[in-house]
């Protein structure tokens, strides 16, 4: 590959831009009629797919000899070394109900290592991006995770369980201690958001189940660029695929993954 991972970052946040438009463009006249269900509180529509189309013909002529993995599933070729993981818009009801915190997510494998994510926020025109061993930025400038150490002090982010309710009695025993031990808990409905959040220290921490590797992928790389730590609730490293994942800066890492794990693993 001539072509640096710098190079397709850079290039790649342009795509998710050009999207990001798109998206912004099509809520002007979006309504309920154009409301799809894909399951239980799994709501899609046709921007969502006019989106995953639109990136991923701009990622294959990027790098043609990709595959991808893509919420939407309107292109699922697996590539032999590369494979873009990509939530075209991550936080539809959110887009739906016209409350402005809704995301493209774009990760790239190489191979099985998570090498480049971006992450943009179109509400607040916000880019955020990192590759691998190249550091994390949002729109140009370098981010790092914060330096909080104390939990109680630390502002924490998870995702509501909204299909999937098999854990959810553990899930709320853990929410509980996160409202009663820390500086408080959000839920922006976006978890790639939420991650490029605790990469520029906004979030100190994020933790969350029955996550889709489109949601992490991006956010995943921006937080290890950007001095943080992602893990399963194990404490491992399968958290792309093993649906949920502890996100946080290396000083309460220990702290909030054992907690977690306490209620969830």
């Amino acid at each position: 590959m001539t072509t640096t991972y710098q190079q397709l970052t850079l290039a790649t946040c342009e795509i998710a831009r050009s999207a990001g438009k798109f998206m912004a463009e099509e809520r002007k006249s979006f309504d309920d009629s154009k409301i799809e269900i894909k399951g239980l509180h799994d709501l899609v529509s046709y921007v969502d797919k006019a989106s995953e189309e639109q990136i991923i013909a701009a990622l294959q002529a990027l790098l043609p000899e990709s595959g991808f993995i893509a919420e939407e599933g309107t292109n699922n070729i697996k590539g032999e070394r590369f494979n873009w993981v990509i939530d075209p818009l991550d936080g539809t009801t959110n887009y739906i109900q016209g409350l402005p915190i809704y995301a493209v997510s774009i990760g790239l494998l190489d191979y099985n290592e998570l090498v480049l994510g971006v992450v943009y926020e179109v509400g607040h025109d916000e880019c955020f991006y990192a590759w691998k061993n190249g550091g994390a930025y949002l729109n140009g400038n370098p981010i790092h995770v914060s330096k909080r150490g104390d939990i109680h002090d630390a502002l924490l982010a998870t995702g509501f369980p909204y299909s999937n309710f098999e854990q959810l009695d553990a899930y709320l025993e853990l929410l509980k201690w996160a409202m009663t031990d820390s500086r408080g808990v959000r839920r922006l409905g976006s978890a790639a958001t939420d991650l490029a959040y605790v990469a520029c220290g906004r979030f100190d921490a994020f933790f969350e189940y029955d996550l889709k590797a489109w949601d992490v992928a991006a956010g995943a790389v921006i937080i290890k660029e950007a001095g943080g730590v992602v893990t399963d609730f194990k404490g491992g490293d399968q958290y792309l695929f093993g649906k949920e994942m502890v996100a946080t800066n290396a000083v309460l890492a220990d702290v909030l993954q054992n907690k977690v794990a306490d209620f969830l693993a």
